[in-house]
């Protein structure tokens, strides 16, 4: 299988054995190779800017069963999916988040002691929440649709960045302060939540 691959600054061609679906290579400054596949079904491999082609080549073979596996698992669930949301739902929801999510957002901040800046309502494919560095917090009108315990921790989550804008042992400490289950509950959007997700037009 021919594949095009972003590398340093230009894109070349390079074969990729044993896969019979598209692979996506992602170039970045980051440390490790790692695998992911999308809502919509496109296997992305995320690589260091040095690594070489063939060390490439030699993760996706390797990791080629894991991909088929969990390809056949995705497509199962979107066949699954209710139709995709339409406007008029979306409106609803965001209209909905807007009423819920900033009463969770000051009777939290004010539980662990921060301020925050503006709060925005969207609909996204890639994030449940983000807090920027000014405190300005942004929320997927989809959380309208999850259970309240989801709700507090996608919302806790985004607030514990004001205390530390990372994800190190540091903030998950503070996140567990306030929601000593919070596994169980980014469990749940990473297997339940994801088929609300899914539902969003590209």
């Amino acid at each position: 299988m021919r594949q095009i691959l972003p590398a340093m600054g230009h894109t070349k061609e390079i074969e990729v054995y044993p896969m019979n679906d598209p692979v996506q290579v992602l170039r970045s400054r980051r440390r490790t190779i790692c695998v992911e596949i999308t809502t919509n079904l496109q296997v992305i491999v995320r690589a260091p800017l040095s690594m070489d082609d063939r060390d490439i080549q030699a993760f996706v073979a390797a990791k080629s069963p894991w991909i088929a596996q969990h390809l056949a698992l995705a497509r199962k669930r979107k066949a699954l999916l209710a139709p995709p949301f339409t406007r008029e739902e979306l409106q609803a929801l965001k209209q909905a988040a807007r009423q819920d999510l900033p009463r969770r957002v000051d009777s939290y901040a004010r539980q662990m002691g921060i301020n925050v800046g503006r709060i925005t309502i969207r609909a996204q494919k890639t994030r449940w929440g983000s807090c920027s560095a000014k405190g300005n917090l942004n929320f997927n009108c989809l959380l309208s649709l999850c259970p309240e315990a989801i709700r507090d921790y996608v919302v806790v989550h985004e607030l514990c960045h004001r205390k530390e804008l990372n994800h190190s042992p540091r903030f998950w400490a503070e996140v567990g302060r306030i929601l000593p289950d919070w596994p169980a509950r980014r469990k749940w959007l990473k297997t339940e939540g994801m088929q609300l997700i899914g539902r969003l037009e590209v």
